[in-house]
């Protein structure tokens, strides 16, 4: 996963509220196991519609309560594989939020007016280790736990924070090795 310190760029907006998983990426393209191929599929069906045009831009702005519905992981993979590094919202739903955090893409919820300021700017910056949002003309603080705020900034997933506890693991298991033969199943 790669660290997170800023995320500058143009903005795409889906001015939607209550933006559901399975609008995000629909039930008939879960069925890979790996997590990369899936924006070609994102927002499948409002793609169809005349005159959509969603920019491959680094961050997107949307309305209140995005990604709620299913827990599925896929909804984050998907907006992550077409190119999106940050989701700025009113607000996210719970699950959603902590899969975004999980893969590194990050979920940032300022006020709803802040979000339309944001949308009509086109273009922002995102700051992580300031936890703050800025556009031409305005600027908003945000939110985020301080762990993962430091996973983020340091490009750590589960895995890299399992692995950097590697010696305390170690000693753990060497306490608890016992002689005698094993009566465990291999």
């Amino acid at each position: 996963m790669r660290a997170i310190e800023t995320i500058t760029g143009p903005v795409s907006v889906l001015q939607r509220d209550d933006v559901d998983t399975d609008q995000i990426i629909p039930k008939q393209f879960l069925k890979r196991v790996e997590r990369t191929g899936f924006g070609e599929f994102l927002f499948y069906d409002w793609a169809k519609e005349p005159g959509w045009d969603l920019p491959k831009n680094p961050i997107l702005v949307s309305g209140r309560n995005f990604g709620c519905g299913s827990s599925r992981e896929h909804a984050p993979w998907a907006l992550e594989d077409y190119g999106f590094q940050a989701v700025i919202a009113p607000s996210f739903a719970d699950i959603f939020k902590s899969n975004c955090t999980k893969i590194g893409l990050l979920p940032v919820a300022v006020s709803a007016q802040s979000c339309a300021a944001i949308a009509a700017a086109g273009h922002a910056q995102v700051d992580l280790a300031a936890q703050e949002v800025r556009w031409e003309g305005g600027s908003e603080r945000f939110e985020i736990d301080p762990e993962v705020k430091h996973r983020l900034l340091g490009g750590l997933d589960d895995i890299a924070l399992t692995l950097a506890q590697e010696q305390a693991i170690t000693a753990y298991e060497s306490d608890r090795e016992r002689s005698g033969p094993v009566t465990t199943a291999l």
